[in-house]
């Protein structure tokens, strides 16, 4: 009877225990089919109830002892029924999924853990010197250093073709990045902010060519450049500030341009179901190859976060670029490269976004540049939404005043349009 009585005083404390594992943040790992799906949990336990948020949508359930059980419901009544098994600072068990209009029933195993968490203190510099260099924006390669948000990284990129600061060749072609990084609670259904500290030059020559791409060519342009497609050299004066043509051809002699030194490629790994990416790519929902020659130094560049830590690669620096890369290379070179890292957590966007001092900018990247520009439009007008609430016809005459588009893209599969809007107009919305 004693023995009987002790152990229901220790019933509460136990559960208390069990209860402060569960709480907070968690990791969902579903193994489909051998592809990991990854999903943020957040429990609240209050004795045996069960309330939090699974993949975005309300949960509601039970702990019974080690036993787990919820039904998450998002808005078109699908349901997620999560039961599992805690042991320690981990459980597992299966996720059904029922669609509502068809009753299809999917089951799944899963397991869930803590994510590696921000190291807390003070941002800390990175000195990271690459010794390998990716050619896919993938999911499944090894971080190559974890940060935490507020941290900063300091680092070099090699140039497009696979070539060091000392023109070594390092890597084969095709916009080999540094990285990923591993940004420690980054979750899926977060936003990664990448600010560019720092972009500088660190050799005294680029490459390029001398053809345009085919976006930019009509039959009779062409039929004018078919003998064209040759490699160009450029002298860099990193002292001055200029670009000149190295064995320069009679009517351009004289030419010298300022350099505007700038990241091709900022990416994170993309999502469930997505095979790696090549680093010539692009896509709404990891950046990538965005050739945007506005990712210049104190830019920012926002982009969604698909996987656990987010993955971030940088790579493909430019010393200058027109609007377009009309070349299909731009002015290829290899780059010194300073970031700082921010997280806006569950803060859903619709693909890439860059911000500078006076503009705020909503990327399209897209199969033609038509479709391109409705995703920009469509990106600049969630942006606004999200931070002023305008309505639809508040929305129109704002942007039918004030909206400004570049073409960043045309050299690749995707095409690429920039919506934008000055600062200085949004300061006079009244934000609801």
């Amino acid at each position: 009877m004693r023995r009987a009585s002790l152990l229901w005083l220790l019933c509460p404390a136990l559960l208390a225990a069990q209860t402060a594992n569960l709480n907070g943040e968690w990791l969902v790992t579903r193994d489909f089919l051998g592809t990991p799906l990854n999903q943020r949990l957040t429990l609240k336990v209050e004795g045996a109830k069960v309330t939090g948020e699974f993949a975005g949508d309300k949960l509601e359930g039970t702990l019974a002892g080690n036993k787990l059980h919820f039904i998450a419901t998002d808005e078109d009544k699908n349901t997620e029924e999560l039961t599992g098994t805690v042991s320690g600072e981990t459980f597992s068990g299966n996720v059904v999924s029922v669609d509502a209009r068809d009753k299809e029933t999917t089951t799944l195993p899963f397991t869930a853990r803590r994510a590696p968490q921000p190291h807390g203190g003070a941002p800390q510099r990175h000195e990271f010197v690459p010794s390998k260099f990716e050619r896919a924006f993938s999911s499944t390669t090894a971080p190559v250093l974890t940060i935490s948000p507020g941290d900063t990284v300091h680092t070099t990129t090699v140039d497009a073709g696979g070539s060091d600061e000392k023109g070594v060749r390092r890597v084969l072609g095709g916009n080999p990045e540094t990285g990923p990084f591993y940004v420690a609670g980054a979750m899926p259904g977060d936003v990664l902010a990448v600010h560019l500290d720092r972009l500088r030059l660190n050799r005294d020559y680029a490459i390029s060519d001398d053809a345009l791409v085919g976006r930019a060519q009509t039959p009779q342009t062409a039929i004018r450049m078919k003998d064209n497609n040759k490699n160009v050299r450029w002298h860099l004066d990193r002292e001055r500030g200029l670009a000149s043509l190295e064995n320069a051809p009679d009517g351009l002699k004289n030419f010298a341009v300022p350099v505007r030194p700038m990241l091709g490629c900022v990416a994170t790994a993309p999502g469930f179901g997505q095979a790696g990416f090549g680093t010539g790519d692009s896509g709404q929902g990891f950046g990538g190859n965005m050739d945007f020659n506005e990712i210049v130094e104190g830019a920012t560049v926002y982009l969604p976060v698909r996987q656990p830590g987010a993955l971030l690669y940088v790579g493909d620096g430019h010393a200058l670029q027109g609007d377009g890369e009309l070349n299909g290379n731009a002015l290829e070179t290899s780059m010194d490269v300073e970031f700082t890292v921010q997280l806006l957590p569950k803060k859903s966007i619709p693909g890439p976004r860059v911000e500078n001092a006076t503009h705020i900018m909503a990327m399209g990247l897209a199969g033609s540049l038509d479709d391109a520009f409705k995703q920009a439009t469509a990106g600049l007008g969630a942006w606004l939404d999200q931070d002023y609430k305008l309505t639809p016809s508040e929305l129109a005459m704002l942007l039918g005043t004030s909206v400004e588009y570049k073409v960043s893209e045309v050299a690749d599969r995707n095409a690429g349009v920039v919506a934008k809007i000055r600062k200085d107009r949004l300061t006079m919305l009244v934000k609801k």
